[in-house]
């Protein structure tokens, strides 16, 4: 049978009110905790159960738990500056974790793209998980946000006025297509850290970098795995866009957690 998800609501940092959908698994059963963390301007729908990963991760007996972060998809997007502090969505993370009562070992971790930084980040904050799967992520795109983030911030102050042929176009055609709230994504932007490479000896679970053959936004997928202490690479086709909608990113992140 087709699984279905269901979405419930819990209190993040300052009472923000975040969404959370889950998945599986089919038969109803208690699955292991995978809990997944999507992408900038996304949402968990978009990254996770549109092409059909929450599914087959469920079908592999996973319990699917899949926020929408601050800011994103069906949680709420404060235009409060004191809503956005430093490293908020490992803030939410953290509590989200505790909401949930998930014990240390307890459960898999895993992200794309902002999720994989909020992943790692929340990693190095002291979550716990089993194993931790990091897509669309490359070394110099967790050491180096603050080029990443300007890139994003210029995008939302010519929103509306980038034309085809720039490099920013294809980010405000996707902000449009997600009805981005342009504030809330600008203050989200200014609270995310980087994270030099040396803090990443700290993460010593076994981790899966995913990433496409041609995606390369977010800096070299093979050197995270190189530097990691207990990581493996795998790629998928696609570029940093169209990766996700592959068949293939499910697969490997079954692959990986089931064996």
């Amino acid at each position: 049978m087709p699984e279905t998800v269901t979405t419930s609501y819990f209190r993040g940092w300052a009472g923000t009110r975040l969404a959370l959908h889950r998945m599986g698994p089919a038969s109803g059963g208690s699955g292991r905790p995978l809990l997944l963390f999507h992408g900038l301007f996304s949402s968990a729908a978009i990254n996770w159960v549109k092409y059909g990963h929450a599914e087959r991760l469920a079908q592999a007996g996973f319990e699917v738990i899949m926020p929408d972060l601050r800011a994103h998809g069906m949680s709420e997007a404060p235009h409060d500056a004191t809503a956005y502090p430093e490293d908020v969505l490992v803030t939410d993370a953290l509590m989200l974790v505790r909401e949930l009562g998930l014990e240390p070992g307890g459960f898999e971790l895993g992200g794309f793209s902002l999720g994989s930084r909020t992943a790692t980040r929340a990693v190095l904050a002291g979550l716990e998980p089993r194993r931790l799967i990091l897509a669309g992520m490359g070394l110099e795109g967790l050491a180096g946000w603050a080029r990443r983030s300007a890139f994003f911030l210029d995008a939302i102050a010519r929103y509306g006025t980038i034309k085809h042929g720039d490099p920013a176009y294809v980010a405000q055609q996707f902000m449009k297509a997600q009805k981005v709230d342009l504030r809330a994504a600008e203050l989200l932007l200014q609270s995310v850290d980087d994270t030099p490479p040396a803090d990443l000896a700290g993460i010593t679970m076994p981790t899966l970098v995913v990433c496409g053959a041609v995606d390369h936004d977010n800096g070299s997928a093979p050197r995270l795995a190189q530097t990691l202490p207990n990581a493996r690479y795998a790629e998928i086709p696609g570029t940093h866009m169209s990766s996700v909608t592959q068949k293939e990113l499910g697969q490997q992140m079954v692959e990986f957690l089931t064996s």
